[in-house]
């Protein structure tokens, strides 16, 4: 009922969350910056089943 997505590459996470868009709905979406002093940030995502 739920998928939290984890995932370093923004462009493919928008695109697959794009594809679960009609059974799933994104209730949170959280940068996490595990690599302080580098362009590199992990998002996390919460979704929740429509």
């Amino acid at each position: 009922s739920r998928i939290v997505y984890v995932s370093c590459n923004a462009s493919t996470q928008a695109r697959d969350i794009n594809i679960l868009h009609e059974m799933y709905e994104v209730k949170h979406i959280q940068p996490v910056d595990m690599f302080p002093q580098t362009p590199h940030i992990e998002n996390v995502v919460l979704l929740n089943r429509r």
